[in-house]
């Protein structure tokens, strides 16, 4: 068989060799008989994680969206929920660090790390116990409370699914950024 071209110069017999070993390039299932149909594995994983980046920047507008509604609405009016914007800022941080740290090379888990989850635990606490605290005291109404409390769980699950989608060492992580 004839070798068949491939994005970059990469060099592969169609049919018995469906990708070279040295990329990521290779020929879907359905075109391995010869066809020039070539799909790339690095160019699919690329579009995963663009929708997911995607995905979560829509949550993370949808969070923010429920905190400004706690705050601007007419019936409310008061911006002391803006506060919890320092506790998204500061949740990520001790993990970050953590894992600049830690070599994760060792199965056991090291005191940094839990320290780390420690902290960060604290600090998603300290921001969903804020707005029920000034809810108490009369700072703002209850209904303010929710929508900040709504808030704070799409943020904060959007900033846990960055890290899932994005925390694992492989080629493309958020270490890079």
């Amino acid at each position: 068989m004839a070798p068949v071209k491939k994005a970059d110069g990469c060099q592969a017999l169609a049919g018995r060799n469906p990708g070279c070993g040295t990329c990521r390039y290779a020929t879907t299932p359905s075109t391995w008989d010869g066809g020039e149909e070539k799909v790339c594995r690095a160019a699919a994983k690329f579009f995963i994680y663009f929708a997911a980046l995607i995905s979560l920047s829509f949550g993370g507008a949808i969070g923010l969206m429920f905190l400004m509604l706690g705050c601007a609405l007419p019936i409310y009016n008061q911006y002391w929920p803006l506060f919890v914007l320092f506790f998204y800022i500061l949740s990520p941080i001790p993990y970050c660090i953590a894992r600049r740290l830690v070599d994760d090379t060792d199965a056991m888990s090291n005191a940094c790390k839990e320290l780390a989850i420690f902290l960060t635990t604290g600090i998603v606490v300290s921001a969903f116990g804020l707005p029920i605290v000034f809810a108490r005291a009369h700072l703002i109404e209850w209904g303010a409370c929710a929508l900040v409390l709504t808030g704070n769980t799409v943020i904060f699950a959007t900033i846990l699914g960055f890290f899932l989608v994005f925390g694992s060492n492989d080629d493309f992580s958020w270490q890079q950024w």
